[in-house]
């Protein structure tokens, strides 16, 4: 037994659709800080490959105008202030396609692993994350060494590529000083495009390793215990039980309302106790006789008793019986196929109406109705047994 309870409050099942959601609507999706890294730092070097010169030749222009100051300028101290701060906004423009790239590639990198994401609910302040206790939890958990163990190895892969750039480019940095001012540039900057590919190969590594087991991490903390999924359950298509009440409740509530109608009936059709249909008909306000109560055994029974306290005729005809209960439902019209018989009924109660007010001879019941053999499902193999029941509801129509 415990160790029953033991397994259903482990993390065995995949998370759910429902689950899936609910996490996403939180803010909770697989993220790689690797991912936006490697595609921040490929863009901006890809900017300064191709528009370096032209960042250098204004950041040139900005130092070459900004330190060109006369001498009551260089003494006066608001001067300098204000060339400072136009200095810092020429340099701010000068830099700010870079800046804009930036920003733009680190809102869309995340976008590639988990698509697009807006959670009103994450940027909510909470007072957990500012407990040292919840944090010191979290900073020493199995996910908390795995990202220290993560950071200390792409350090030390990081590490190792540069280091191993600086080693095989020792002697042509060693004669950096006997060039001529430009070609020394030219070759600085060709050594820091090797040395940021080098990086950004190392990168790609780190990105194919990190992404597959963020995912993974992700979905290993949405799973979720045996009890969990069977609460969902319950909480997705409702409580067995309390669905087995409503239901109870809302056959009760059907129920009540037919056996309302079947006073308001023109004739109740029995065959004589298994089967129950109480039609009525207006004129001019339906297109057809309809159906407003039926039922079996019991509420066949219910039915015929309320038909004889109200005096509503009673009709023994097992085969039309049968064919109404099973083709056609309560509040429906009677099938096409049953008009005459259902046409011939109606006339023997228009008249029975009419001797009852004169007081003449009651008319005799129709027995030979025509009821097509494919709707009527068969007799009830207890028919034989109630003739006397049978005989005197028919006798009190």
């Amino acid at each position: 037994m415990a160790e029953s309870q033991q397994s259903d409050l482990e993390k065995t099942e995949p998370a759910s659709a429902r689950r899936l959601e609910q996490a996403r609507e939180q803010g909770q999706v697989a993220r790689s800080t690797e991912l936006t890294s490697f595609f921040v730092l490929i863009v901006s070097g890809g900017i300064l490959l191709f528009a370096g010169a032209t960042f250098l030749d204004g950041m040139r222009k900005l130092f070459s105008s900004g330190l060109q100051l006369d001498r009551a300028s260089a003494f006066d101290t608001g001067v300098a202030l204000s060339r400072l701060y136009v200095s810092m906004l020429d340099a701010l423009w000068v830099l700010a396609p870079l800046f804009v790239a930036s920003v733009l590639v680190a809102l869309i990198a995340p976008m590639l692993l988990s698509g697009w994401l807006f959670s009103v609910e994450a940027l909510q302040p909470k007072i957990s994350r500012l407990s040292p206790v919840a944090n010191l939890g979290r900073t020493f958990s199995w996910h908390g060494l795995v990202e220290l163990v993560k950071a200390v190895l792409k350090m030390v892969l990081l590490g190792a590529v540069v280091v191993a750039m600086l080693w095989t480019q020792r002697e042509a940095m060693a004669m950096l000083a006997l060039e001529p001012i430009e070609m020394a540039l030219a070759h600085v900057g060709s050594m820091m495009t090797d040395a940021f590919v080098a990086v950004m190969l190392a990168m790609v590594l780190i990105v194919a390793i990190d992404v597959p087991f963020q995912i993974w991490n992700h979905i290993q903390q949405l799973r979720m215990t045996k009890e969990e999924v069977r609460q969902e359950g319950k909480e997705t298509e409702g409580n067995p039980e309390v669905k087995g009440r409503i239901r109870a409740m809302q056959r009760e509530m059907a129920r009540r309302r037919m056996m309302s109608a079947v006073p308001k009936a023109d004739v109740v059709i029995t065959n004589p106790t298994h089967y129950a249909v109480a039609l009525q008909y207006q004129e001019g306000r339906m297109r057809a006789p309809q159906v407003v109560a039926k039922g079996t055994r019991e509420t066949a029974e219910r039915i015929l008793a309320l038909a004889r306290e109200n005096d509503v005729p009673v009709l023994r005809a097992p085969p039309l019986a049968r064919s109404l209960y099973r083709h056609a439902e309560v509040g429906e019209g009677v099938p096409a196929a049953l008009y005459g018989a259902v046409a011939e009924v109606l006339a023997w109660v228009y008249q029975l109406r009419l001797a009852r007010g004169y007081g003449s001879v009651l008319p005799v019941a129709p027995t030979l109705l025509d009821v097509p053999a494919a709707l009527d499902p068969g007799p009830d193999p207890d028919d034989a047994m109630v003739p006397a029941m049978a005989a005197g509801a028919q006798g009190r129509a």
